[in-house]
């Protein structure tokens, strides 16, 4: 079975800079796509980005676009989401997960099967 395991998440000033990492154990996602999300306190999960291994096509929710960015490792089983200009609204507990969504669930958290333990991200100065 596929497990997920989750690093990087920490205490950073605004405007800062945090690289998470999650690496796939047991078996990965080659023909599917990892992704992450977040949950604040008292909100709902919400997609943050997606990576499918196949094409390397990403997608990132709107509310981080030209700030985060996400890449793969496939020699790793491996996907890093790197997080620059930080801001308080961007603390969060960060999931990723695996799955083979189609086109029109990818931000989907439904569409994702594996989940990792999450990682506590925290914004403040």
């Amino acid at each position: 079975q596929v497990q997920l395991i989750e690093s990087g998440g920490g205490l950073v000033q605004p405007g800062g800079s945090l690289t998470l990492s999650c690496a796939a154990s047991g078996g990965s996602f080659r023909n599917g796509a990892m992704a992450w999300f977040r949950q604040a306190p008292g909100k709902e999960r919400e997609f943050v980005a997606t990576k499918r291994w196949a094409t390397g096509a990403t997608r990132l929710a709107d509310s981080v676009k030209g700030r985060f960015a996400i890449s793969g490792d496939n020699t790793k089983n491996t996907v890093y989401l790197q997080m620059n200009s930080l801001k308080s609204e961007d603390t969060a507990v960060y999931f990723c997960a695996g799955g083979y969504p189609i086109t029109s669930t990818l931000t989907s958290h439904s569409a994702y099967r594996v989940w990792g333990q999450g990682t506590q991200v925290t914004v403040s100065s």
